[in-house]
């Protein structure tokens, strides 16, 4: 079996992550670290417009005199970009829900999972079997499948598959904050999962496939374009 190296570069918010499992093989992750408490999910305008992009996000933040200063495409969505599994925003239940076990695509690999935070500000990464409903809970998201779940890499997943395509996601780190990451290539479940893995997040989900995009400009990363349902936007 071949080695499998793996070199972080910490560059404050922005983790260039080379994981190679032989020695032309690197694969750049985008990450940012933050606290619960200005990330906020997105869906509609006051209006009942879907954002669809980071910049109409922006656009309408400023007019309420704030800014977003990370944001990222918040989960799989369907045709008309309303949330494909259950979507909480500011304490309400705008889409339930799906306890479907078998079906096709990844939202429907066994385990999913659900990203909620609560009223006051605590983020959770579940298994969407074991979630349950409270009236504390501000925000939630479902998607599929989950990357690691507690402390263990998905069952499905293999270190060599070829099944690879751009990925994003979300862990909780062990102090209560989140991890975000992109890959910037194509890289298969397993080794994105393991990014998690190695920064110590005991759960993690995926959010999404080849749409995801992620917008850091404190990093220089500002690109505003994309066709998304739910957008998790850090604002301040």
């Amino acid at each position: 079996m071949k080695k499998i190296l793996i070199f972080l570069l910490f560059i404050d918010s922005v983790i260039l992550y080379a994981y190679t499992q032989n020695t032309d093989t690197q694969i750049k992750i985008i990450s940012h670290i933050t606290s619960p408490i200005n990330i906020h999910f997105y869906h509609k305008d006051p209006e009942g417009k879907i954002y669809r992009n980071f910049q109409s996000l922006q656009t309408y933040l400023s007019t309420q005199n704030k800014h977003i200063t990370f944001a990222m495409n918040g989960g799989m969505y369907l045709k008309d970009l309303s949330p494909q599994g259950l979507y909480i925003e500011n304490g309400k239940i705008i889409k339930k829900i799906d306890t479907t076990q078998e079906a096709y695509g990844n939202f429907y690999m066994q385990p999913n999972g659900i990203f909620y935070i609560t009223k006051d500000k605590k983020a959770h990464v579940i298994s969407s079997k074991k979630f349950k409903y409270t009236n504390n809970i501000n925000y939630a998201t479902q998607s599929g499948p989950m990357l690691i779940i507690d402390g263990k890499i998905h069952h499905k997943f293999m270190p060599y598959s070829k099944n690879v395509h751009i990925r994003n996601g979300v862990g909780i780190l062990p102090n209560g904050d989140l991890l975000f990451a992109i890959s910037s290539e194509k890289i298969n479940f397993y080794n994105f999962a393991m990014f998690f893995k190695q920064h110590g997040c005991k759960n993690a989900l995926y959010l999404d496939g080849f749409v995801s995009c992620i917008y850091l400009p404190k990093k220089g990363i500002t690109n505003q374009d994309g066709l998304f349902g739910i957008i998790i936007g850090e604002t301040i």
